[in-house]
């Protein structure tokens, strides 16, 4: 299941997750977010047993300030509620897939 990740339920979500959270920090006008956006949503249905969301950086500044964020797409990797991987533009399904499988 994907979400829609604010700092309203960021907290929950993420921060005190007890397992595997997937984040995608993106923007509408990003063409590359836009390519992202697909695979992010494939693998929200696929992996049951990780949380997967998306940020807006335009709608979440402060998340994405919160994070280093300087470009999009950036997907992050939370176990725990600790950020263990950033990954800086497009990412393919079977990196992140391997990414997933590794802090698993």
């Amino acid at each position: 299941m994907e979400f829609e990740i604010t700092k309203e339920n960021f907290d929950e979500l993420v921060a005190k997750n007890k397992g595997l959270a997937l984040v995608d920090f993106w923007a509408t006008w990003c063409g590359p977010c836009m390519m992202q956006s697909p695979i992010i949503d494939e693998l929200a249905e696929e992996l049951t047993d990780v949380t997967v969301g998306k940020i807006d950086v335009d709608k979440q500044q402060d998340l994405a300030m919160l994070y280093g964020v300087m470009s999009i797409p950036t997907i992050m990797l939370f176990k725990n509620g600790e950020c263990v991987s950033t990954n800086v533009g497009y990412q393919s399904k079977e990196d992140l897939l391997a990414l997933v499988e590794k802090f698993r």
